[in-house]
């Protein structure tokens, strides 16, 4: 009998029911989409990372980064800053918000995080980076919520340093972390290093999880058997793919993999469309649905000259026209495979 993969997982005084997460992608993996990706599987998503900075100065903007779909019953909050104080504050101010876990990003590779000595830059000073861990578990304290951090292998390669990363991370009060094994100047670039994940597995004990090149259900399922982790965390993976968290739940618990055909893409993408809608207003909601109707689209039958109008699209039904032309140039096709966005493409996580 197949090993099954897919269990929960517990992270401080919490249980998670699964081990299979939508990472925090910036500008993807707002309220609509995670609602989508619930409904599709996904065990626990994860917000965008919101400012602590922000957060405090009470930018209404970086508030709507925290609401929550209706399906949503948990969710976990990522902050990024490099102020102690101020990051121990904005994790006050989440818990209103009752999610399940809060999490530090100590991965985002932009110039203008890491300028601020945020993201990734903030382990390159491991007593700042200890500083900022304690002062937020404590903040945490008492409240039933956990910290986790996510990192990544080092700076470069040539500064190494994730395992002391997730020691200082676990000394200084953290529940549970996460390793998306590249260094921060590969960005998204090369291959991600799955043996390092193992040895952080083996350093650590606490859960660890990790993230990197998981674009299939077959990869989740690679990951897991590879790698030891308690879970695995889907980012690029799930731009215009959420059905990656239906398969890989079946892949993980050694089943076959469910059929995702075309007419669940399309409806997929417009119930997506249609929760934005409701989050932001028709207008702002169809701009930024742009760049998901060009993750959905990728490998379709002329997902090419689709995206090429979808750029331009700013109505609902604007964007119906190009769902309904998308079915008929499927229709008598096999099924459509999706393509993942390019390593180049740029995704905040």
């Amino acid at each position: 009998m197949s090993h099954n993969y897919h269990h929960p997982v517990r992270i401080g005084d919490i249980e998670v029911p699964g081990n299979l997460f939508l990472a925090p992608v910036a500008g993807y993996s707002d309220a609509a989409f995670r609602s989508v990706c619930v409904d599709e599987g996904a065990d626990l998503c994860y917000t965008e990372m919101v400012s602590a900075e922000a957060l405090t100065r009470g930018h209404t903007k970086t508030k709507g980064l925290l609401e929550r779909a209706a399906n949503e019953k948990l969710y976990a909050i990522q902050l990024f800053g490099s102020s102690p104080s101020v990051l121990a504050e904005a994790a006050r101010l989440c818990l209103p918000y009752k999610p399940l876990l809060i999490d530090l990003n100590c991965g985002c590779p932009v110039p203008k995080i890491i300028k601020a000595g945020s993201g990734s830059a903030l382990p390159r000073d491991g007593r700042r980076f200890g500083e900022v861990v304690e002062a937020m578990a404590k903040a945490l304290a008492g409240s039933g919520v956990p910290l986790t951090v996510k990192f990544r292998l080092g700076w470069d390669q040539a500064s190494i340093n994730y395992l002391e990363t997730g020691r200082i991370a676990r000394e200084a009060g953290a529940a549970a972390v996460t390793l998306h094994a590249r260094t921060r100047a590969q960005n998204y670039s090369g291959k991600a290093d799955w043996s390092a994940i193992a040895a952080l597995v083996q350093a650590l004990p606490i859960p660890v999880f990790g993230s990197g090149d998981i674009f299939s259900a077959g990869a989740a399922r690679a990951f897991m058997e590879g790698t030891g982790a308690a879970g695995v965390m889907v980012a690029r993976g799930a731009m215009g793919n959420p059905f990656i968290f239906r398969e890989a739940r079946a892949s993980l618990a050694g089943l076959a993999l469910p059929p995702v055909t075309v007419e669940d893409r399309v409806a997929t993408a417009r119930r997506h469309l249609g929760l934005s809608a409701g989050f932001l207003g028709e207008r702002t909601a169809c701009v930024e649905f742009r760049k998901q109707f060009c993750s959905y689209t990728k490998g379709s039958t002329a997902g090419a000259a689709l995206r090429s109008e979808a750029v331009r699209a700013s109505t609902i039904a604007e964007f119906e026209a190009l769902f309904a032309r998308w079915l008929e140039a499927s229709e008598g096709r096999p099924p459509e495979r999706h393509e993942p966005d390019s390593p180049e493409t740029v995704f905040y996580e």
